[in-house]
C-alpha cells in the first residue's frame, strides 16, 4: 500500500518502507524510457531469487543516485548508523582503520538499498567469512568506444583459452559497454595468486593479438585496442554485480548470459533494461555453473606449457 509519499513493500518476514517511490531515477527521452524509484524497487524484488544466490555473505560497495541517474553519484562503502540493525554487516581491514561494509543476504536487505538510491551493487570477489581468498576471478573486456563487435571478438578469443586451460567460465554484459568473463574458483588462492594469475592469461592473449588488444593501464597506451582489465582481482576491489541495475538511460542491468548467445547479432552490453532482465534471469543462463569452483594449479600449469 502507499500513502503520504510512502509505500510499504512486503519481503519474507519484514515490510521495507520506499520513501517517495514516484521520485523519477532515470529520466526518459529518445529511445530512453523513464523509470522511478518504485520501478528500481519492482524491479529488485523481482530478480531477488536470481539475485541474492551472488550478494549473500559478500561485502558491498553501493552506488548511490539520490537525485537521479543526473545528480551526484555517492560511492559508499561504509554503512550508516542509521541503516536498520538487520541488515548484515562486516567490518573489514582497510588502510590506516577499517570499515564496515554492508552484506546483502535477503530480499529486505535490497529492497532497503533500493530505497536509498543505490542504483548499482558492487561486489567483492570473496566472501566475508574467507575475505582473503576470491572465489570469483574476473576480467573485465573494456573496448575503447562503443564497438561491440569487438568486445565479442575478445570474449571468444578469451573463451577458447580458458577452454585450452580447462577453466570453466561465464559471460555477463556489464550494462555499459562491455562483458564481464567470470572463472568460479574453491577459495583456495589469496587474491595475488588470483590477480597474477589472471595477468598471465590476460599477457598471454594480448601476446598473440597485439594489435586488438592490450593490457595497458593508461589509455593513452592503448590506442583502438581493447582492454583486458584484471584489476578487480585484488583485496578491497569490486565489480558490478550479477543484475544490478545500471545507472545510464534506459536503466540497463548487468545480465548472465550463456555462451551461445554471444553469437546473437541483437547482443550488446546494454541489451537488458529492468523491463526484460528478469526474463533472462528466468533462462538461468549459468546453470549451476558457478559452483564447479577449480584449482588454479592445474591451470597455471597448461599456460605455462602454452607459452613455451
Amino acid at each position: 500500500m502507499s500513502g503520504g509519499g510512502t509505500r510499504r513493500v512486503r519481503a519474507g518476514r519484514r515490510t521495507v518502507e520506499v520513501h517517495r517511490p514516484d521520485k523519477v531515477l532515470f529520466p526518459g527521452g529518445g529511445d530512453a524510457k523513464e523509470y522511478t524509484k518504485a520501478d528500481l524497487v519492482d524491479f529488485y524484488r523481482a530478480v531477488a531469487p536470481f539475485m541474492l544466490p551472488h550478494l549473500r555473505g559478500r561485502p558491498l560497495m553501493l552506488e548511490r543516485h539520490p537525485d537521479g541517474i543526473d545528480g551526484p553519484t555517492f560511492m559508499q562503502k561504509n554503512t550508516p548508523d542509521h541503516y536498520p540493525a538487520w541488515i548484515t554487516r562486516v567490518e573489514l581491514a582497510k588502510e590506516g582503520g577499517t570499515v564496515c561494509h554492508a552484506v546483502c543476504d535477503d530480499t529486505a536487505t535490497l529492497l532497503y538499498l533500493a530505497d536509498q538510491a543505490s542504483i548499482t551493487l558492487h561486489r567483492w570477489l570473496s566472501r566475508s567469512d574467507r575475505i582473503d581468498h576470491p572465489d570469483r576471478l574476473v576480467f573485465d573486456l573494456d573496448p575503447s568506444g562503443d564497438d561491440f563487435e569487438a568486445v565479442r571478438e575478445a570474449a571468444r578469443l578469451l573463451g577458447d583459452l580458458l577452454d585450452e586451460l580447462e577453466l570453466p567460465s561465464a559471460l555477463m554484459t556489464t550494462g555499459s559497454r562491455g562483458l564481464h568473463v567470470i572463472v568460479p574458483l574453491n577459495g583456495r588462492h589469496d587474491f595475488d595468486e588470483v590477480r597474477a594469475f589472471a595477468r598471465d592469461v590476460a599477457d598471454t592473449l594480448a601476446e598473440a593479438h597485439p594489435d586488438r588488444l592490450t593490457t595497458a593501464a593508461r589509455k593513452k597506451e592503448r590506442g583502438e585496442r581493447l582492454y583486458l582489465d584484471i584489476q578487480r582481482n585484488a583485496y578491497a576491489q569490486t565489480a558490478v554485480a550479477p543484475y544490478t541495475v545500471r545507472p545510464r538511460p534506459g536503466a540497463p542491468v548487468a545480465t548472465p548470459i550463456t555462451w551461445a548467445q554471444l553469437d546473437d547479432p541483437e547482443l550488446g552490453a546494454r541489451r537488458w533494461t529492468i523491463a526484460d532482465a528478469v526474463e533472462q534471469a528466468r533462462t538461468n543462463p549459468w546453470s549451476g555453473l558457478l559452483s564447479r569452483g577449480r584449482a588454479l594449479g592445474p591451470a597455471r600449469r597448461r599456460l605455462i606449457a602454452l607459452r613455451g
